[in-house]
C-alpha cells in the first residue's frame, strides 16, 4: 500500500516538474519570437533599432507621431475595457482622434521641452545626489506642470467649455493625478537613469503613462457611467456631455 503511495506521489511530481519544465520553455519561446518581431532577427537592422534611429534624427515628430498613437489607443482601449460605448454602438468614439491631436500636439512637445531642460540641467551630473534632485524636479516641476496641461485637456475634450468648467476639474483631478505621479514617477525616472539612453527618456515615460492612464481612464469612465445610469433611472435624462447638468467628472 505504502509502494503504491509512493508510486503515485512520484507520478504526480513528476508530471507537476514536466508541466513547470514545459511553461518554462513556452514562455522562452514566446520571448524569443517577440524578440525576433521586435529586431527582425538583427538588433542592428529590426523595427526596435529603426524606431531608436529615426527618434535621434528626428526626436520631436517621432515623438508627436508615438504619444498621438498610444493617446488614441488609451482612449479606445478604456472604451472597451469600461463598456463605454457612443451613441452609435461604438467603442470609437469622437473622443479618440481627439486624443490623438492631444497626444502630437499637446503632450509630446511639452514633454520633449520639459524633459529636455530636466535632462540639460543636470547633464553630466551622475552622483547619488543629482539623480535624487533630478528626481525631486521631475516630481514637482515638471509632473506638475503636464498634468494641469492634461486635466485641462481632458476637461475640453469632455465638453468643458467655461473657464469656471475647466478649473473644477483641474482642482478636482490634481491632486489624485498627482498621487499617482508621485508613485509611478520616482521608479519610471530611477529605472530610465539607471538603463535608458537619453534620448529615449520620452518615449519610455509614454509607454508608462499609458497603462496607468488606460488604468485611471477606464476607473473614470466606469464612474461616470454609472453615475449617468443612476441619473437616468431617476428620471433626471439620460446620458449627454459629462457638463451639460449636474457635476464634472470624478477623478478621485
Amino acid at each position: 500500500m505504502s509502494v503504491k503511495f509512493e508510486d503515485v506521489q512520484n507520478a504526480a511530481t513528476a508530471a507537476a516538474t514536466a508541466a513547470d519544465t514545459s511553461l518554462r520553455a513556452d514562455t522562452k519561446e514566446l520571448a524569443h519570437k517577440v524578440g525576433e518581431r521586435l529586431t527582425g532577427g538583427n538588433p542592428q537592422t529590426g523595427y526596435l533599432a529603426m524606431y531608436l534611429r529615426e527618434l535621434q534624427a528626428n526626436p520631436l515628430r517621432t515623438k508627436m507621431l508615438t504619444s498621438g498613437v498610444l493617446s488614441s489607443a488609451q482612449e479606445f482601449l478604456a472604451s472597451y475595457l469600461a463598456n463605454d460605448v457612443s451613441k452609435h454602438g461604438h467603442y470609437f468614439s469622437s473622443r479618440v482622434p481627439k486624443m490623438l491631436l492631444y497626444g502630437m500636439f499637446i503632450s509630446a512637445p511639452l514633454g520633449h521641452v520639459l524633459v529636455g531642460i530636466l535632462q540639460k540641467v543636470f547633464a553630466g551630473r551622475t552622483s547619488l545626489k543629482a539623480k535624487v534632485l533630478q528626481i525631486l524636479a521631475s516630481n514637482l516641476i515638471v509632473s506638475p506642470i503636464q498634468n494641469v496641461v492634461y486635466l485641462t485637456s481632458m476637461a475640453i475634450i469632455a465638453g468643458a467649455r467655461t473657464f469656471h468648467q475647466v478649473r473644477a476639474t483641474v482642482k478636482a483631478g490634481f491632486f489624485p493625478v498627482m498621487k499617482v505621479s508621485w508613485i509611478t514617477s520616482p521608479l519610471a525616472l530611477a529605472f530610465a537613469q539607471k538603463f535608458l539612453p537619453e534620448h529615449t527618456w520620452v518615449p519610455f515615460f509614454n509607454i508608462v503613462g499609458f497603462f496607468i492612464g488606460t488604468y485611471v481612464n477606464t476607473h473614470t469612465k466606469r464612474k461616470r457611467l454609472e453615475a449617468l445610469r443612476k441619473r437616468y433611472n431617476s428620471g433626471r435624462g439620460g446620458p449627454g456631455s459629462e457638463y451639460e447638468k449636474g457635476p464634472g467628472p470624478d477623478y478621485r
